[in-house]
């Protein structure tokens, strides 16, 4: 398992990335305005066992390429350092287009979780974000499955946990965020560097040990 200092440093990171609004955020929002609150706690629940999916994915991958070899590992933990610096970058000079209103309908409960589900299934992101996140704080010589598949179902639950926070209060923090561009701009350079000094600070440290 990750050390003390490991697990703090990602629950940190973990939790500024699920607090921070966005794409997903905006979705189970959206569907909570437009659907209801059941609508929106249905389609949280999908975007929640399709993250799952993600990480179960990514867990396997993971652990083939380090019983391949601690070089390939290294690879995959450096490549997913650039990956979050490209994402912070990206992040820091993004425009707010996902605030733009939704093409959003009622469609009952069943059917907000199964879309749900397709949605970040089908999200290519989610999986890159994945790769490139956890392996950043897995301990070879562990037992790496467990490690990701912990450091995993963290992500998601803290992910989900909020998502329910914005479902309940859907109406007044759809209003501020689509309303306040200065909160938008300063939550897009807070993410953006956060991504940046993490990817930095683990291409910094050296190989895995």
């Amino acid at each position: 398992m990750p050390d003390f200092a490991t697990f703090s440093l990602f629950l940190s990171a973990a939790i500024i990335l699920a607090i921070t609004p966005g794409p997903g955020i905006f979705y189970v929002m959206t569907r909570s305005l437009k659907g209801g609150r059941g609508e929106g706690i249905a389609s949280a629940m999908g975007t929640s066992v399709g993250g799952m999916f993600h990480v179960v994915a990514a867990t396997l991958g993971i652990s083939i390429v380090l019983a391949a070899s601690a070089l390939a590992f290294n690879l995959v933990k450096y490549l997913g350092a650039a990956y979050l610096i490209y994402l912070g970058i990206k992040t820091i000079v993004g425009r707010d287009g996902h605030w733009e209103s939704a093409n959003i309908c009622r469609t009952g409960y069943k059917r907000a979780f199964w879309q749900g589900v397709t949605v970040e299934v089908l999200n290519p992101k989610t999986a890159l974000f994945f790769l490139a996140f956890i392996p950043q704080f897995i301990n070879p010589d562990g037992v790496v499955f467990a490690q990701f598949l912990l450091l995993g179902s963290t992500s998601v639950a803290l992910n989900t946990s909020v998502d329910l926070v914005v479902i309940t209060l859907a109406g007044p923090i759809g209003q501020w965020l689509k309303t306040s561009p200065r909160l938008r701009t300063g939550q897009r350079y807070v993410t953006g560097t956060g991504l940046v000094a993490l990817g930095s600070y683990v291409a910094l440290t050296g190989e895995a040990e």
